[in-house]
Parts: structure tokens; sequence; C-alpha cells
């Protein structure tokens, strides 16, 4: 954030709130896409196997797409001095396609075959729609704090997430019992209602962002560890949020506990502004190297054979230290290239973030237990090996 006066907060919390009901929104609606997106791929015929396909099909395009968005978000901070009218379309359209596709779904199955194919393009516009304005909103971070405060303003947007992400463990059936169009509709708006209070609550943006900025020299190499920083993280948390309940099953011999999930939301909820206030303290990338080789540990200590309460335990832990990493991923991709190119930065950061969901469905998915949680260590740790050379390139650049 380019404060430049000394009486100037450290931290705009009011904006940064509107931001993480931004983030809540995004979740909540990948909940409810997640939890319906079967029943509706079932009611066209589809196979069980479709409802992955897409997911697949969807993680790569936006692999592509979100780093674009981010970069087109950038020239029109440049050329009319906001973001917004970039974040507005994206919400809009998104909410659109969002309320659009249960009625397809209630209607298209009764019309005919060519339905299916409606159906399916409505799915992928809106998880492409959802990429206009994601990384456009979140670079915004690096507006409202000042760098060695970001990761406690990202703590809330990590706090934020996590309750919502509960959601799913918890309330899966109420959502069902709502019906589609109900919670779709209530997903479509609660993302209006945060992107209306986001601009309502945004300061003006500052004139310092010239056009000089424009033409410091990328790092392209400290863009393809952003990337590879979010593919790591992505294919760790997946495999972790798989594995670790087959794990406390195999244990207690019996199915999956859903509870398990929501021991690790909680846990993640808890600790995130207090790991937020520990990053300000060590320094971010020191934070996330910790928590992520807290996370490797952790996972590879699920492969001893311990009790449900011992687990439970781990899961708490994981939970801590998988927020330590959390509240440093958007502060890492920004802190790596220069104001005018945070939509980029956090574009490449969730891009990478996509691709490894692609890689998750498409080759892990499948692995055993033990097998996925030394899959998810090694990626946690590969991650940190991405965020440790982004550090040593900059220490070497400062000497």
């Amino acid at each position: 954030m380019t404060q430049t006066h000394s009486s100037a907060p450290a931290i705009l919390w009011s904006p940064v709130w509107a931001l993480a009901a931004m983030q809540g929104a995004i979740t909540l609606m990948w909940v409810t896409y997640n939890l319906y997106l079967p029943k509706f791929l079932e009611q066209f015929g589809f196979p069980v196997a479709a409802a992955t396909a897409l997911i697949i099909a969807e993680n790569i395009l936006s692999a592509g797409v979100e780093p674009l968005m981010g970069s087109f978000s950038d020239r029109t901070q440049r050329w009319l001095g906001t973001r917004f009218p970039f974040i507005a379309t994206g919400v809009i359209v998104a909410s659109v396609l969002f309320m659009a596709i249960p009625a397809i779904a209630l209607f298209g199955a009764q019309v005919g075959t060519v339905m299916r194919s409606i159906l399916i393009i409505a799915l992928i516009a809106w998880a492409l729609s959802m990429t206009i304005f994601r990384s456009p909103a979140l670079s915004l971070l690096g507006r409202y704090a000042i760098n060695s405060q970001m990761p406690l303003a990202a703590s809330i947007l990590t706090l934020v997430g996590a309750v919502t992400g509960a959601i799913g463990p918890v309330a899966n059936q109420a959502l069902l019992k709502l019906g589609a169009p109900l919670t779709f509709t209530i997903g479509s708006l609660v993302l209006l209602g945060a992107a209306t209070l986001l601009r309502s609550v945004a300061p003006p943006a500052p004139n310092s962002d010239t056009v000089a900025e424009t033409h410091e020299p990328l790092d392209w190499s400290r863009l393809g560890l952003i990337f590879g920083a979010g593919m790591g993280i992505a294919i760790g948390f997946r495999l972790m949020l798989t594995m670790v309940p087959l794990r406390l099953a195999e244990s207690a011999g019996s199915g999956a506990p859903s509870w398990i999930l929501l021991v690790l939301f909680v846990a993640i909820a808890l600790s995130a502004l207090p790991t937020g206030t520990l990053a300000v303290r060590l320094g971010n990338s020191r934070a996330m190297l910790i928590g992520l080789g807290a996370l490797a540990i952790a996972l590879s200590l699920c492969l001893i054979n311990l009790s449900s309460a011992g687990v439970a335990a781990l899961t708490a832990i994981l939970g801590v230290a998988f927020s330590l990493v959390s509240n440093g991923t958007l502060p890492f991709a920004l802190s790596l290239v220069p104001p005018v190119r945070a939509g980029l930065a956090t574009g490449l950061f969730f891009g990478g973030g996509a691709l490894g969901v692609s890689l998750f469905f498409s080759l892990f998915q499948k692995l055993n237990t033990s097998q996925g949680l030394v899959g998810g260590a090694i990626a946690f740790l590969f991650a940190a090996g991405c965020i440790a050379l982004c550090q040593k390139r900059v220490n070497s650049l400062m000497y």
C-alpha cells in the first residue's frame, strides 16, 4: 500500500474486512457448486466421472485465465486509476451465471439432449467468470496494508474463508434441503453484497502509481516460482483434505468421519489472527517456511498408527500450520512484483493453484492413504522450495 504520511494507518481495516467478505462469498459459491455439481450432471444422464472431468477441465482453463485477468486488471488500473470496473463486470457476470445454472438444470432436463451441452457450457462459463474478478479483487490487499503488516491483514481473509469453508462438512444436508434455486440465489446475492460493500469502503486510489512504474523489469523466474508455490500448496491442501479423514477411518475401522474436516477448518479459523501476528514478527517468508515444514512433518506423522484422538490432535496442528501458510500467500506474491503488477502476481498464484487442483483430480486423487500423505508432504516441501528460492533471489539483489 502506498501510504506516504507517517500518520497513515498500517492497515485499513474496513476495506480489509470487505475484502474478506468477498473471499467468504467466493468460498461459499464454490462450496455450493461442488455440492450440487454431481446432482446436476446426474439429472442429465452424465456418468459419475463426468464431475471430476469437468473440474479438471475448468481448472486447466483457469490456470491460464487467472494470470491473464490479473494482468488485464493491472492495465485497467493504469488506464482508469481503479480496478473496480473490471471487478464489477466479473461479479455481475458470475452472479447471473450462478443463478442461471439451477434454472438450466431444473428445466433443461425436461427439454432434450441439446440442453446437455448448454449445461456444460454454463458450468464452464461460470467457473471462468469467477477468474475475472478474484485476482483483481484480492490483489487490492496490497493497497490496504503496508508490506510488513500484510500477513496480519490477510489473516482476516483466512479467518472468513475457513469459517465459510466449514459449511461444507457441517451443513451439506441443510444446503441440499434448501434446494438449488434458493441456495444459488443466496450465493449470488452474497457476492453482489460483498462487492458493493468493498466498493463503498475502498479508499481512493493513490496518485503515486505512475506510468514510469510500468516499465520496471519483471523477474520472470520469480513469476514462475509464484506459480509453482501456488501449485504446491494447492496439491498439498487437497491431499490433506482427502487423506487425513481416510487415515482416521483406517485407525477407527469405520467410515471417514466428516467431523475431522470441521476440526481442521476450526483450527485454521481460530489460529488465523495469532499466526498473522506471528508472521509480522518473524517475517512473512520465514513464517510460511515454518508453516510448510510443520505441514510436511504433521502429514508424515499421520502415517504412524495413531488413535482417533491422536489423528484429531494432528489435524488441529495441521490447521494451525496451514493458517500460517494461508496468511502469507497473498503477501508473498504481492511482495515480489511492482504494485502496478499486483493483479498479475495474484493471478499467477491462483493460476498455479488451479493447475494443482487439476493435477490432484487427474493424478493424485486415486493414491492410497500412505501415498497421499507422503505426496502431500512433498507438495508442501516443493512450495517451500519455491518460496526459499524467491527469498534467496530477493536477498541477492539487496547486496
